[in-house]
């Protein structure tokens, strides 16, 4: 029996809120039925099926929302997830959770204790070729080591830094490929500029010595966006600026040392969109009427981390 699209409410219509808007226009299962943003053009966006309002409370207060998405600052996570999750609503939160881990750590406990339900969309935790790596790490043996980096040229932010802009993306994956305890973390600025752009290094230690090494910068002259993962005789890199996003060599026992007579070689994956997975992902969470708390948990650990790098900067 077929089943009834979900009614979902947006709050924001920035930059990422436009791209959330055209990917639940274009779902069939999903309907954009509330949407709460100061912008003019907003109406324009969303399309005729979708109820516009100033007022984000106006959405938690409607009663006829399935789950509510929240494309808003970081500084703005804790109020509304915690209204929403009260008014028994799902959420889908950017990434970070928040800014600060022991509110991060109380968000989760109040979350826990309504029963209530927490989307963190770490984007690129759903990208196919990242996913086909997590895949290929269970064919290819121990990690040995992590090597990623992020960034562009800008955005220099008012609200947040280029730590917790990129980091959490880069933060999010390493956890989450790694899976096993964190024993450690360690940051160094790179560079700094007057206008508030910089470069950071990060070094993520885990317990039984896996490190995973992380650059982070708005001061690139392009996009950076890739991950490369280390195994004995192997390296997978996911680069999501490549047509070719995932590449497998066959390398010696030097991860640093291609075997040049084997040449790279690109892994097939889906071709579905990191948002659109995402979003689907909620989606079966709020049909199942899940209180899994995994990615909640993830989120609280990617903000510790980024505090802790944070601590390590201003040391």
């Amino acid at each position: 029996m077929a089943t009834r699209p979900l009614r979902l409410g947006l709050v924001g219509a920035g930059r990422w809120g436009r791209n959330i808007i055209r990917t639940l226009n274009a779902a069939p299962d999903l309907t954009l039925a509330r949407l709460a943003s100061s912008n003019p053009e907003a109406a324009g966006w969303a399309g005729p099926q979708c109820q516009v309002t100033k007022r984000w409370r106006d959405l938690i207060r409607a009663h006829d929302l399935d789950g509510l998405v929240l494309a808003v600052p970081p500084a703005l996570h804790d109020t509304m997830v915690r209204a929403a999750v009260k008014a028994g609503l799902p959420v889908f939160v950017e990434k970070p959770l928040t800014t600060d881990a022991a509110k991060a750590r109380a968000l989760a406990r109040y979350v826990a204790g309504q029963g209530g339900y927490v989307f963190i969309d770490h984007i690129h935790l759903f990208n196919p070729a990242y996913q086909t790596v997590k895949r290929q790490s269970l064919i290819l043996g121990s990690i040995e080591s992590i090597v990623s980096g992020g960034g562009n040229d800008g955005p220099v932010r008012d609200d947040v830094s280029v730590l917790w802009d990129y980091g959490p993306h880069d933060v999010a994956l390493a956890l989450d490929l790694a899976a096993r305890p964190l024993a450690g973390v360690a940051a160094e600025r790179l560079e700094k500029r007057a206008d508030g752009g910089e470069t950071l290094a990060l070094t993520l230690t885990f317990d039984d010595g896996l490190k995973a090494e992380i650059t982070l910068s708005n001061i690139l002259d392009h996009k950076r966006r890739f991950m490369a993962v280390h195994f004995r005789g192997h390296m997978l890199l996911f680069d999501d600026t490549q047509d070719d996003k995932l590449i497998l060599e066959r390398r010696n026992d030097s991860p640093r040392c291609i075997v040049e007579e084997e040449p790279p070689r690109a892994l097939d994956y889906d071709p579905e969109a990191p948002l659109t997975r995402a979003l689907n992902a909620f989606a079966q969470a709020v049909r199942a009427q899940s209180t899994d708390t995994a990615g909640l948990d993830l989120g609280v650990r990617v903000v510790e981390v980024l505090e802790q790098a944070e601590r390590s900067l201003a040391a």
